[in-house]
């Protein structure tokens, strides 16, 4: 497999072993207007989620998936000191957030065609994020729900996955979308049919999040990625049913984390923060004692994740 960037500089895809694929160590939620680093002390962000980086690094993670894009908090300096004093790989991203109703795209996105969006994120790879020298790992984008009928994406969220596509050909980096809606998870996968890129490349967040299965089982055979990013968010139970529908048929096409952590600026202490043993003390021990073997969950843990996040061979 190809080398995949993490916050520390490349590794090879196979040694991510153990990978949490999205989690969040900290966020901003004031909106792309007003975010901006003098909002957080990074010091005391590390100080603070550094147990929570341990504690995963003890149940056995080793990689770690930072879904925070720009505009939302995304600091790669401070993942950077976290994947120093942890040990744990970490992974950050380019590329805009389009959901909640486009509150955190900056002016820019809602002006720029797909083309000029897409060499934003592509000088962020070839140069490094914000002068840091630190390059992205994935491409991380947020549509709203569909609408109308037969459902479409907004303007400015079709015209993200469109940059999203132009990106991917240009750099061979996945691409992440918080989706949470299975019409705005078959509108992006028609177009990256479209623009002639691989669904496979396309990694739909939150599919947990839509209640209807047959929803999970129509992305997993057009080809995208299933994320069940939810774990912890709801009984156990809930996502071993899911699990258990899905393996037989689409194993390779599934994976597993919490969406979890998220030091929120503005609160004090970083709010109300989420661990990130949900998975580890929670779903694998119930998807054990529901019979699933431990090749299977190896392949959701580690093989899964190595093969999403490596870029195109030829990239």
């Amino acid at each position: 497999m190809p080398n995949i960037e993490t916050v520390l500089g490349p590794v090879p895809a196979g040694e991510l072993r153990f990978t949490l694929i999205h989690e969040h160590a900290m966020c901003d939620f004031i909106g792309a207007a007003a975010t901006a680093p003098h909002r957080w002390d990074r010091d005391e962000v590390v100080r603070t989620m550094l147990p929570y980086f341990l504690q995963a690094r003890e149940r056995g993670v080793r990689s770690f998936v930072d879904c925070t894009p720009a505009f939302i908090g995304r600091d790669p300096l401070l993942l950077r000191e976290l994947a120093r004093r942890s040990g744990i790989r970490i992974l950050t991203n380019t590329g805009y957030y389009g959901a909640a109703g486009d509150k955190y795209l900056p002016e820019h996105a809602f002006t720029e065609p797909a083309e000029e969006l897409a060499r934003r994120w592509i000088a962020e790879r070839r140069d490094g994020i914000e002068g840091t020298g630190i390059r992205p790992a994935f491409i991380k984008i947020g549509v709203d729900p569909a609408t109308g009928d037969p459902p479409r994406l907004s303007d400015v969220d079709a015209k993200l996955v469109r940059a999203a596509c132009i990106a991917h050909r240009e750099m061979g980096l996945p691409v992440v979308s918080h989706t949470a809606q299975g019409a705005a998870a078959m509108a992006q996968i028609a177009l990256f049919e479209t623009a002639g890129v691989d669904p496979a490349r396309l990694i739909v967040a939150h599919t947990d999040a839509e209640p209807d299965p047959a929803w999970h089982e129509a992305i997993a055979e057009r080809g995208a990625r299933v994320s069940y990013d939810g774990i912890g968010w709801r009984p156990a139970e809930e996502h071993v049913a899911l699990l258990l529908r899905m393996l037989p048929h689409h194993a390779d096409r599934i994976l597993l984390s919490m969406d979890s952590g998220w030091y929120n600026v503005g609160e004090p202490g970083g709010g109300e923060i989420r661990d990130y043993n949900a998975l580890t003390d929670q779903l694998l021990p119930a998807l054990r004692a529901a019979g699933v073997s431990d090749a299977a969950i190896h392949r959701l843990t580690v093989e899964n994740p190595a093969r999403a996040f490596a870029p195109r061979s030829d990239d």
